[in-house]
């Protein structure tokens, strides 16, 4: 019996297959949602680093602990000033950048 060798597939191939092409409005939400995701994660594990409640982080930032959870289970509901704030109280610094082309702009 011949050896048979197996298909692989990159993730970028996997993503296009299953949920579309890079462009079309699924495939947008879905990394839209995922960077958010991990956006949130980082604030909480940020804040447990520095061993804040999610309590005393929304005091620090002028918000309620509601706010600091929802943040942290998914960031898509917050404004860019808001996490700006967030990782300020956290002395923690973020960087956003916007690509044009072949080069990046720093914005914050």
């Amino acid at each position: 019996m011949a050896n048979k060798r197996l298909k692989t597939y990159s993730l970028s191939e996997m993503k296009d297959k299953y949920i579309g092409k890079v462009g079309v409005p699924e495939r947008d939400t879905y990394e839209y949602e995922l960077r958010m995701d991990v956006l949130g994660k980082m604030i909480k594990a940020v804040r447990q680093e520095r061993k804040l409640t999610q309590e005393e982080l929304g005091q620090l930032v002028g918000v309620q602990k509601a706010q600091i959870s929802k943040l942290e289970s998914s960031a898509n509901s917050a404004t860019i000033n808001t996490i700006l704030k967030v990782f300020k109280a956290l002395k923690a610094e973020i960087n956003f950048n916007v690509k044009l082309e072949d080069s990046y702009i720093k914005i914050a």
